[in-house]
């Protein structure tokens, strides 16, 4: 009987990359005014999302509950993801894009349930 063990994927350039993303944005995001930046896009980018969402869910009108629970799900998701993040004191940008994505979600909700008023 021969021993089967698993053999090792192959590391492509592919991979590499993917996995070396984050140190590259980390090194671009040294700069404080693109850091700055690069939180804003993401606060705006959610908050059009959490915009469309609530559109979506208003028009359907019979997904309201699964909508909100949907939100809600994500939104406590990433208050979830915070508590690692913390821990690793090196990593505070991402700490801080998913800081702004859930601030800019929750406004885009908030602010579509006010229009609705």
């Amino acid at each position: 009987m021969t021993n089967l063990q698993p053999r090792p994927f192959q590391q492509t350039r592919f991979q590499q990359r993917v996995a070396e993303a984050p140190r590259q944005l980390q090194r671009w995001a040294r700069n404080p005014w693109r850091r700055l930046s690069l939180q804003l896009i993401v606060l705006l980018l959610s908050f059009s999302i959490g915009g469309v969402v609530a559109s979506i869910a208003g028009q359907l009108s019979q997904i309201d509950p699964v909508g909100a629970l949907l939100c809600v799900l994500v939104i406590e998701l990433a208050i979830r993801a915070r508590g690692p993040l913390l821990r690793r004191s090196t990593h505070t940008l991402g700490l801080n894009l998913l800081d702004m994505a859930r601030i800019g979600l929750l406004y885009g909700l908030l602010l579509d349930g006010f229009k609705l008023l």
